[in-house]
């Protein structure tokens, strides 16, 4: 039993970091442009896609991969901003538009990739030497160490980005205040088109990931993970990202811990109980008082 507990966190750390990645992109959209985009899950899955013909194209391997992914979806999230955002902001609703359109937009993406892909299920025929790493009494593959520790870069990286530069603090401060930012002379628009480009390219890359630590994905799998990323999103508090980062470890490491103990049909629950009863007792999220002060 120890060793299937000490299983469990190890992979519930691993997959939570995952799972805080998508959360962590996703508020800061929402956080900045107050849009909740039901696409997401779809961008996340197009990385996962990406990564499988350029390995099995181009014999580009999973961590060659992530870069690409990176600059792909930034500059395609670029180009959707000013495509898609701007035409809500001429509406009577904007609010009711934003839910419509993301919507759409969801259906359009997980359309297109069963056009291309078809319905079965895709994985990536690729492993690291060794396959597996010893961590303590347990064996954990190489592949999903290896994402834990590109994901542990990159929380790293966004973290130094929002708390250190001056356009990262630029994007906190849009999410606690947009109407006092605006006063003070920044390109909200501007701001907007890169925080929208940014949490696009951080799901395409969490889509390399993905697809490294999970067995299998298609193009139905989007759906998924744009509730996973809700989930965290509103477990961490809306719009705060380190909220987004904590909410993801605690949901993965439940989700994993809860299938040593439970049934698997029961197990799937879990992470819904815990969302419920965080909302019935703290409706503002772990850190929600953090993005009020």
């Amino acid at each position: 039993m120890e060793t299937l507990v000490l299983n469990g966190l190890v992979n519930g750390l691993i997959v939570g970091g995952v799972y805080a990645l998508i959360g962590l992109s996703l508020t800061l959209l929402y956080g900045v442009l107050r849009i909740v985009n039901f696409a997401h899950g779809e961008f996340v899955i197009g990385g996962s896609f990406l990564a499988y013909v350029l390995f099995n194209s181009l014999g580009i391997a999973p961590l060659l991969a992530l870069p690409i992914a990176a600059v792909s979806f930034f500059a395609a999230g670029w180009l959707a901003y000013y495509l898609l955002i701007p035409r809500l902001a001429r509406s009577d609703d904007p609010e009711n538009m934003s839910f419509l359109m993301m919507y759409g937009l969801s259906i359009a993406l997980s359309a297109v990739m069963l056009l291309l892909f078809e319905a079965d299920s895709r994985s990536i025929d690729y492993a690291f030497s060794p396959i597996s790493m010893k961590v303590g009494p347990i064996y954990v593959s190489t592949a999903r160490l290896v994402a834990f520790g590109v994901t542990i870069v990159i929380s790293l990286a966004l973290s130094w980005f929002l708390y250190r530069t001056l356009p990262g603090k630029a994007l906190r401060a849009t999410i606690m205040n947009r109407e006092a930012i605006q006063i003070v002379g920044v390109d909200v628009e501007q701001l907007s088109a890169f925080a929208f480009a940014l949490a696009t390219g951080l799901a395409g890359v969490t889509g390399v990931l993905i697809a490294l630590v999970f067995p299998a994905f298609n193009a139905f799998s989007g759906a998924e993970y744009s509730i996973i990323g809700f989930i965290v999103v509103v477990l961490g508090g809306l719009g705060n990202p380190l909220g987004a980062l904590l909410a993801g470890i605690i949901y993965g490491l439940a989700e994993q811990l809860a299938t040593v103990f439970l049934p698997q049909a029961l197990a799937q629950i879990v992470g819904f109980a815990i969302l419920v009863g965080t909302i019935l007792v703290r409706p503002t999220g772990i850190l929600g008082w953090r993005a009020q002060r």
